[in-house]
């Protein structure tokens, strides 16, 4: 039995970084004129410094490649096929055929992975890829568990991947003309504005074609009116189940979430899944009980969770037609920058005053560290202060910390704190 690779999104050197400090065994990235990555911090040069980085650390980096060609796309890609040459990926992400076809031609023996944006959803579908030399299919979010069990039976020896955690679209798989058409930001270009989770003012009569007369109203109370509004994806209660079935590869969405994201999806996915992999591989009683991760997952800012299709057709618990306000008390707090002499050099995430509570998430245990904050210093200065909070600048803190708990802590490390 083998252990699934666990893939997180980079959209940043920095995010790249936090994912594998916390356990992540690959992640996914892309520059913004070549993929779905319209808002990517990741250019090309430090793509490059990425990859060097996995490689000695014996992580891989996946590069998405996964956008819908146009014309003026094709006219790029044979620069940027020449520094795919150069950079090496361990893989490179696709959804567009001719793309898929060019860079087979290009690159004969590179590592090819059909995108979701491809939305593959059957078997047929998978072994059409399979045959055209894929080496591993995304299955599209709409895929129920029962259908990816299938498909993993009927595919043989290809890769199969699947969504455990993050945003859900109201569209199929992003294939949305919403942003475009309200904010001139496309969805399929990586740019979404995120429409769906608009506020709308509206008091409107709906009647179905099949069945005429009979009137929905669609109003706005005092809490306004979230339409579309769909709940995050996580698949923590069903991990057990998905591990048994033998997928190659359990993804994390978020290319824009924060670094606390990168660094709380990591560790507790990473420690579950550890877990869960014991529970099989013992022949344990297959009971899993995911609350004290579910309790970890729940400090991220979120919408609310769902299985999403993993049972099938969604209902309306997968969707918050109240409110699209994150669910969560906890926010990033900082990253530490540096670790000497039991002083953490700390970037402020949020603003922390003398006397707080914060919560270091070590990478090297489970638990989190709580530290009250007696003494804050400006890292500018070195001046005592009593608060102090991020601005434009980037805002820099020293804390000190105990002797035998400074090893715990080591650059790119995450604190939260509690609002």
């Amino acid at each position: 039995m083998k252990k699934p690779e666990l893939l997180l999104p980079a959209g940043s050197l920095s995010k790249l970084k936090t994912a594998f400090l916390y356990g992540a065994d690959a992640v996914y990235a892309g520059t913004p004129d070549m993929s779905l990555r319209a808002k990517s911090q990741f250019p090309l040069d430090e793509l490059e410094e990425g990859i060097k980085f996995a490689r000695n650390i014996g992580k891989k980096v996946y590069l998405a490649l996964n956008l819908f060609s146009h014309n003026s796309d094709v006219e790029k890609l044979p620069s940027f096929i020449n520094a795919l040459k150069a950079l090496r990926p361990d893989g490179i992400i696709i959804s567009d055929p001719g793309v898929f076809s060019y860079v087979k031609n290009e690159i004969p023996k590179a590592k090819i992975r059909v995108s979701t944006q491809a939305n593959v959803c059957s078997h047929l579908t998978v072994n059409f890829w399979k045959s055209m030399g894929a080496d591993l299919c995304v299955l599209g979010r709409e895929v129920s568990f029962a259908e990816a069990c299938e498909i993993r039976k009927k595919c043989g020896a290809i890769g199969l991947e699947i969504f455990v955690h993050g945003s859900m679209c109201v569209s199929y798989s992003g294939r949305c003309l919403m942003s475009a058409f309200m904010a001139g930001r496309s969805a399929n270009k990586g740019n979404c504005a995120h429409s769906c989770r608009w506020k709308y003012k509206s008091k409107l009569l709906l009647e179905e074609e099949l069945r005429p007369g009979e009137y929905m109203e669609l109003c706005e109370d005092e809490r306004g009116s979230y339409i579309f509004n769909s709940k995050d994806l996580c698949l923590m209660p069903k991990l057990l189940d998905i591990l048994g079935a033998g997928f190659d590869s359990l993804k994390i969405e978020g290319r824009n979430k924060s670094q606390y994201y990168a660094a709380q999806t990591a560790r507790v996915y990473r420690k579950a899944i550890d877990d869960c992999f014991n529970i099989l591989s013992a022949g344990k009683e297959n009971v899993w009980n995911s609350d004290i991760y579910m309790q970890e997952l729940q400090t991220l800012q979120n919408r609310g969770y769902s299985l999403g299709f993993f049972d099938g057709m969604p209902n309306s618990d997968a969707q918050d037609y109240l409110n699209t306000s994150s669910k969560s008390g906890w926010r990033n707090a900082g990253v530490v920058v540096k670790n000497s002499n039991n002083e953490l050099t700390v970037e402020l995430r949020h603003k922390i005053k003398k006397g707080d509570e914060i919560e270091i998430l070590s990478p090297f245990k489970f638990e989190p560290e709580k530290i009250v904050l007696d003494k804050i210093y400006d890292a500018q200065n070195g001046s005592l202060v009593e608060e102090i909070a991020p601005g434009k600048v980037l805002q820099a803190v020293k804390i000190q910390v105990k002797t035998e708990l400074s090893p715990l802590f080591p650059e790119n490390t995450i604190m939260r704190i509690k609002l």
